[in-house]
């Protein structure tokens, strides 16, 4: 029934500022299309700190990537001259395609104050024809995502087809992207229809097959098989999966099906031609030591950015 949990590990994003991190894992470097996986937060910092947290101008390509609050807000500044507030329930889906640089900003303290601020990122993969596309940028409101309710279920469709449910968030590839929240001994399942499919508990604890699984851990399950999830305490989960695009190599914050279109994105950041976003272009990442080469299933530097 299952094929992996995978258990979120501490990663740092800059300085007082850590995260689980899910995807990429050792064994399993990939769901569906899904290829990298953040959960930050709750965050509590005191104002003077907040600069710390911000995650300064840096590059992308080959991919989209998701941002979704819980709690809190994030200001997005990026190269094609966007600035975008994301609050919670809302999706940022920014598409790097051939190279986009952007930034995530923490400027209002009272989006801290308390731990309120908490949020996932994800990126997914681009199929080939489309990693060498235009970049773009969309911002989806809550009212263009849609929301089910069973006895003891609310889910809100983030991104692609599952349950009967669809929404207009513009994505590449055959996937589905769902925020659900459970109450004590509601009983859900998987939508059917993909090949990998996976849930991230990112509160509470679970049942799956006799088993108890809590806060951090994602489980992947076997294709064809229809799994029943029991809450035992009031839980929220991110369920996530789709089709699979092959192999895909990583490298910081670049994707691609080709170890040499990295090098050329290295190549491109360090001699400027990936451009900064026009309204936070003061200050970047720089790319980092390259230790070892951009490999499907080997180290390499980890990500600068949430997503």
């Amino acid at each position: 029934m299952l094929d992996l949990v995978i258990d979120a590990r501490q990663a740092s994003i800059g300085p007082g500022f850590d995260v689980r991190r899910i995807l990429p894992f050792r064994q399993r470097r990939m769901v569906g299309p899904f290829i990298f996986m953040d959960h930050a937060g709750p965050v509590d910092v005191a104002p003077a700190l907040m600069p710390d947290l911000d995650v300064l101008p840096h590059p992308h390509i080959g991919l989209s990537t998701v941002s979704y609050l819980f709690g809190g807000q994030v200001t997005h500044r990026d190269s094609l001259g966007v600035e975008q507030i994301i609050r919670p329930g809302e999706v940022n889906w920014m598409t790097a395609g051939s190279g986009i640089a952007h930034s995530e900003r923490f400027e209002d303290p009272a989006a801290l104050a308390g731990g309120a601020l908490e949020m996932i990122q994800t990126w997914v993969a681009l199929p080939e024809a489309d990693e060498e596309g235009a970049p773009s940028f969309a911002n989806y409101q809550p009212h263009e995502l849609p929301i089910f309710t069973d006895t003891g279920v609310w889910m809100r469709l983030i991104a692609g087809d599952a349950f009967g449910l669809r929404n207009d968030v513009k994505t590449h590839s055959p996937l589905f992207y769902l925020h659900a929240v459970l109450q004590p001994g509601a009983r859900f399942g998987l939508p059917r229809g993909h090949q990998e499919r996976a849930v991230y508990v990112a509160k509470g604890e679970v049942e799956v097959g006799g088993h108890r699984y809590g806060p951090g851990q994602m489980l992947v399950f076997t294709p064809g098989i229809d799994p029943v999830i029991v809450a035992r305490q009031a839980s929220t989960l991110m369920l996530l999966g789709g089709e699979p695009l092959g192999e895909r190599f990583i490298w910081w914050n670049f994707v691609s099906s080709r170890k040499e279109r990295i090098e050329q994105a290295k190549a491109d950041w360090q001699a400027g031609r990936i451009l900064l976003p026009p309204n936070d272009n003061a200050e970047f990442v720089p790319l980092p030591e390259d230790k070892s080469r951009p490999a499907s299933n080997g180290p390499s530097p980890a990500p600068q950015a949430l997503s």
